[in-house]
């Protein structure tokens, strides 16, 4: 039977968070970007962006709060909303950028959408992980156990009197 204390987990470090962050969220955000272009050829590019950003913005957050911050468990509904609130962000920096290619190249290919998506997407990315590490799941690390840390006490000498009789008058 588990306890309380071992269901949770200890948070990982940066490092390691941002490695899990880019595994778990850049393995969603590569599998978003074939959707996006998929579903882009029955839909408007937006709307299909919008589409598969709302879907893995729900799986991304559960891979985070389950793997890459150290959460031990679902992701609560608050979280879900932070992070929707950072994805929306991510959505309208990857829409800034398709936008501004289609202005500056008047019929660009697959490969240089997927660049551009790409590159949009990793810069944003980078900054949910800043916003998902210090604002969404920062109540999960704060309540994970803290590591044992030794504690260093500091004891005054006190000279010792010459006069053994004299700790009885001193006060």
């Amino acid at each position: 039977m588990k306890t309380a204390q071992n269901q949770q987990q200890t948070a990982p470090g940066a490092f390691t968070a941002f490695a899990r962050f880019v595994l778990c969220g850049g393995g969603v955000g590569l599998a978003s970007s074939f959707a996006v272009a998929s579903l882009a050829s029955w839909i408007p590019w937006a709307l299909a962006n919008a589409c598969v950003t709302a879907v893995s913005t729900l799986l991304a957050t559960e891979l985070h709060a389950r793997f890459t911050f150290g959460a031990g468990g679902r992701a609560t509904w608050r979280q879900h909303a932070q992070s929707a609130g950072s994805a929306a962000a991510a959505y309208a920096v990857t829409c800034v950028a398709m936008l501004v290619l289609q202005q500056l190249v008047t019929s660009p290919g697959a490969v240089l959408e997927q660049v551009v998506y790409l590159s949009a997407s990793a810069l944003a990315g980078v900054a949910r992980f800043v916003v998902l590490r210090l604002v969404v799941f920062a109540r999960s690390r704060a309540q994970a156990p803290a590591t044992a840390r030794p504690v260093h006490a500091t004891l005054a000498r006190v000279p010792a009197p010459a006069d053994p009789a004299a700790l009885c008058h001193a006060a």
